[in-house]
């Protein structure tokens, strides 16, 4: 797992100066002081604004599939027993060069089943003309450090405040539901419905009156409640051929359905001062997104190639506070930064039930910006994402209608999760 460690200034009112030093430094450096201290109190402000947005980042990052594994074709093998040129047939299940899956698998030349999975999944187009329906689990872990200096450098040259190890860790679970239907092999609608469970415990040192030794932990849970639902629409415009890919079109559109991180208010903690908690865990981003993204698909016997690109755009949200400070209230707008995703890998039959693949994916997510009503837009510096993962997918064909699917993520940058492991179990009609 990778860790990251990060340096965040926090103006601490209660420590920020003996008022002694006050008194026996000379006027120039009193005044200096004064306007140091008034500036960093402008950036707390500023940085517990921003910390809603940071928490939506996170969400962001979690909501975005890393490049999927394979899946099961609604289309059973044995529609296609006969068929020695898959390339060209409408079903997308091709080999290049004109010869097919079966030839290489079995001999009486049809496709094995944990081939035809394959293919369609990494097209993310299933097939077959008919309806189906998944049910997954995810889990996704964060442990993250980081180096929090609370207090400010004063005269350019002296640390006035603490110096705090802290510990973030989070465990997400997500339970979705997912129905698709395929018209005709070259239309395919889905909606998608995430149920989400969030757990995260903070930890800091500085318990007990300031002791550098004692460390404390609060733990804020949220109850299993609905995510933000998201439906899509794909397009297949280009069948596999000896010399092209399978190419599909899709669009997806994001609904604000679950609880968005504006206005939620940090609390300290009794017993322990460093230690600020959300009251509550959001469980979507707060606003519409739409994404496009094209997936392309290759045959090279006995491998497959895919490659997906995909763009995130964020509408413009209003909300009737979006302060994360105590008995204040704040409208304003959000403007949440947006993104695009790209991955790429390679997937292999092992054997007539089971494949498995192996890929890489990256998202990168540009700044996002709040305005308070009757104020500028303001740009939150730290907002910005780069999210790598790789990823291990497997797919096992169960019966001709049921075929689990397992896949690890591991994260390869700071702002991924340590990891995520998904169970899905997509069911054929």
């Amino acid at each position: 797992m990778h860790r990251s460690f990060t340096f965040r200034a926090v103006v601490c009112m209660s420590t920020i100066f003996p008022s002694a030093l006050l008194y026996a430094a000379p006027g120039s450096d009193v005044e200096l002081l004064k306007q140091e201290l008034m500036e960093l109190r402008q950036r707390y402000d500023q940085q517990q604004k921003a910390l809603a947005v940071l928490e939506q980042r996170v969400r962001q990052v979690e909501d975005q599939p890393a490049t999927p594994a394979p899946r099961r074709l609604a289309k059973s093998p044995a529609d296609m027993k006969g068929n020695q040129n898959v390339a060209a047939a409408s079903t997308g299940a091709a080999a290049a060069g004109g010869s097919s899956y079966g030839s290489a698998l079995k001999d009486d030349s049809a496709p094995a089943q944990s081939v035809v999975n394959l293919y369609d999944e990494a097209s993310g187009f299933f097939g077959g003309g008919k309806f189906s329906f998944e049910t997954g689990v995810t889990y996704s872990r964060y442990d993250t450090r980081q180096l929090i200096l609370n207090g400010f450098l004063a005269l350019d040259s002296i640390f006035l405040g603490n110096l705090n190890l802290d510990r973030i860790k989070a465990d997400n679970w997500t339970l979705d539901l997912t129905g698709r239907y395929n018209l005709d092999n070259r239309w395919q609608f889905d909606v998608n419905v995430p149920v989400v469970y969030r757990e995260s415990t903070y930890q800091s040192g500085g318990a007990n009156g300031g002791s550098a030794q004692a460390t404390s932990e609060e733990t804020v849970t949220r109850d299993p409640t609905i995510g933000d639902v998201n439906f899509g629409v794909a397009y297949k415009f280009l069948d596999e051929s000896a010399n092209t890919p399978d190419a599909v079109f899709s669009v997806r559109v994001k609904a604000p359905t679950g609880k968005d991180p504006f206005g939620i208010k940090l609390v300290q903690s009794v017993d322990n001062t460093n230690v600020f908690t959300p009251e509550d865990l959001p469980t979507g981003n707060g606003v519409w997104s739409i994404s496009p993204a094209i997936s392309l698909v290759k045959t090279f016997d006995p491998a497959v190639l895919f490659g997906t690109l995909s763009y995130t755009h964020n509408l413009e949200e209003s909300f009737d506070d979006i302060s994360s400070t105590q008995n204040l209230k704040q409208p304003g707008k959000v403007k949440l930064g947006d993104s695009f995703q790209i991955g790429a890998g390679v997937a292999f039959a092992l054997n007539e039930k089971m494949s498995m693949s192996f890929s890489v994916s990256d998202l990168i997510q540009k700044k996002s910006k709040l305005k308070q009503d009757g104020e500028d837009w303001q740009t939150v510096t730290t907002s910005d994402a780069n999210a790598g993962y790789f990823n291990v997918g497997m797919t096992v064909a169960a019966t001709d209608n049921l075929t689990i699917v397992p896949n690890l993520s591991i994260g390869l940058t700071d702002d991924a999760p340590d990891f995520t492991f998904s169970l899905k179990f997509p069911y054929y009609f």
